[in-house]
């Protein structure tokens, strides 16, 4: 397995226990480099840590002034669309917080898939100042699964996991007959701390394969930093069949 597992007892511990990673991490940045870089991820759980950092209780406790938001994927929709991931954290953390909208670099779902692609790794690359070749070292990736075992918008069979050279990819998925836009693996791989979020019964097999297979056969399986730290934050729900040793 690659990573570090927890396992929460609920999914209201596994919420608080993500917003607590991603507020240390985020202020071990700030202290070390005044700037930090977080890359979100749409989805269920992940609103619902959005919801708590937003809250009373934790939305002071980082200087978002400077914190730079990105997106781990975002659907081929406007910003409006309820399959936006973009509305949906706007909806429950930006509104919420005290945040200059410079430093909100979404995904313009509402371009050509080619042409967000192009857009976000350009707005990418001049932000983390890369020269060709080089990925962002971004502070947080935050990141999901699916039953399928894809994680951003990393689908099983997709071209853009043989991607080698580009930090943000448009991709076809045919079982959604739709484009999404993405981060890819290498881009992914390269941040200092990647979490990913796993909650629910529906999940416990896939999670079970993607920790435990011997084999890469889901794209989720190809999330391991060179040389930063990854966390498999999870509930009980979707644990059972994992070792109990890492269970707080």
């Amino acid at each position: 397995m690659n990573g570090r597992l927890t396992i929460f007892p609920s999914l209201k511990e596994l919420l608080y226990g993500a917003a607590e990673k991603i507020v240390t991490c985020l202020e071990e940045e700030l202290l070390a480099r005044g700037a930090a870089s977080l890359a979100l991820s749409g989805g269920a759980t992940p609103r619902g840590v959005y919801e708590l950092l937003g809250s009373e209780q934790y939305r002071n406790r980082i200087d978002w002034r400077r914190v730079h938001l990105f997106w781990g994927d975002e659907r081929c929709v406007g910003p409006t669309m309820p399959e936006s991931n973009f509305r949906m954290a706007n909806e429950s953390l930006l509104r919420n917080i005290s945040i200059p909208s410079q430093n909100i670099h979404r995904i313009r779902g509402e371009l050509k898939p080619q042409e967000a692609a192009r857009e976000t790794e350009m707005d990418i690359r001049r932000f983390f100042g890369l020269k060709n070749g080089e990925f962002p070292r971004f502070t947080l990736v935050l990141l999901g699964l699916g039953e399928d075992g894809h994680t951003a918008s990393l689908f099983p069979g997709t071209s853009v996991l043989k991607e080698k050279q580009r930090i943000v990819s448009e991709v076809h998925v045919e079982s959604l007959a739709a484009f999404r836009v993405t981060l890819t693996v290498p881009a992914i791989n390269n941040a200092a701390t990647v979490v990913v979020l796993v909650s629910g019964r529906t999940k416990a097999g896939i999670l079970q394969g993607v920790l435990e297979g011997t084999e890469v056969r889901y794209p989720a399986q190809q999330i391991n930093p060179a040389s930063g730290q990854l966390f498999w934050l999870v509930d009980k729900d979707a644990a059972p069949h994992l070792p109990k040793a890492a269970t707080v």
